[in-house]
């Protein structure tokens, strides 16, 4: 069975970073080990939620993990608070990498043209150095803008335009790299990716749904590192996750007495296998 470590926050309630990768990841047949960067009571779109920093733990848990020769097929990052912990990160990368295992950094920091509360463009170009180290990265269009310190064109792009952020994003080092949140006609959003290694581009695209979510960015990036783990080619992974998510949102939307602060991700888990054995 290959093994993931994902390095990110736990919010105990929320649907979205290790509650969100433990569960999908684990039901893909996939070990799942985790990395809390901090614990939060629950997300950060409720009030009055509690947050301990667990930055002090990274090393001495990296260094057990090292004494016992533990390792990993796939290192996976999500949310990374600080600076300091985006060095702690690229020193565990250093730690644990092989020639065989996979690299992939989900830099989550903006969406909708803005940065994250607490970070700052000066984070964006430290957040583009680790991407640097990544086998895969996955941007939104809006930490792409930040990673690359260029304008946010939320809509109004075309192909060519696209083509040329994902070579600047493998620019920075990542063999591979995706933009999700893409859309060239009404109607339809997904992914496009860039090969670096085969100078080729791909991409998937589904239909739109009338619907936004917190924590589907975390569900995305984690089917696609189970699907990777599982053997798909990225192309095929990003595929698979893209319509889980999809999935997701549509259970949530069909559920009448869904909660406000995430998806009902469980209940597609059932279809998500289906599609594993295709």
């Amino acid at each position: 069975m290959k093994r993931i470590v994902t390095i990110q926050d736990i919010s105990c309630v929320g649907k979205c970073s290790l509650t969100v990768a433990l569960p999908v990841i684990s039901a893909m047949g996939v070990e799942c080990a985790v990395l809390p960067t901090a614990v939060l009571s629950t997300h950060t779109m409720f009030r009055g939620f509690t947050f301990r920093d667990l930055t002090c733990d990274i090393e001495p848990i990296a260094a057990h993990w090292k004494r016992e020769k533990i390792g990993f097929d796939a290192i996976y990052t999500g949310y990374l608070g600080s600076f300091e912990q985006l060095k702690l990160v690229s020193e565990f990368i250093d730690g644990f990498r092989t020639p065989e295992n996979l690299v992939f950094i989900d830099p989550v920091m903006a969406d909708n043209g803005k940065l994250y509360p607490g970070f700052t463009p000066q984070f964006a170009r430290e957040m583009a150095g680790l991407c640097g180290r990544a086998d895969v990265i996955v941007p939104n269009l809006t930490e792409a803008a930040f990673l690359l310190d260029r304008p946010y064109r939320g809509e109004g792009y075309d192909e060519a335009y696209i083509r040329e952020l994902l070579k600047r994003l493998a620019g920075l080092g990542a063999k591979q790299a995706v933009l999700t949140g893409v859309s060239f006609a009404p109607g339809e959003l997904g992914v496009m990716g860039y090969d670096a290694r085969r100078d080729e581009f791909f991409s998937y695209f589904h239909r739109r749904l009338d619907a936004s979510f917190h924590g589907t960015g975390d569900i995305f990036s984690s089917a696609a590192v189970g699907a990777l783990m599982r053997g798909f080619p990225l192309e095929k992974a990003l595929a698979l996750a893209a319509d889980y998510t999809v999935d997701c949102i549509e259970c949530t939307m069909n559920s009448p007495g869904h909660v406000w602060y995430g998806v009902e991700f469980e209940r597609a888990v059932p279809n998500l296998l289906k599609r594993l054995e295709q």
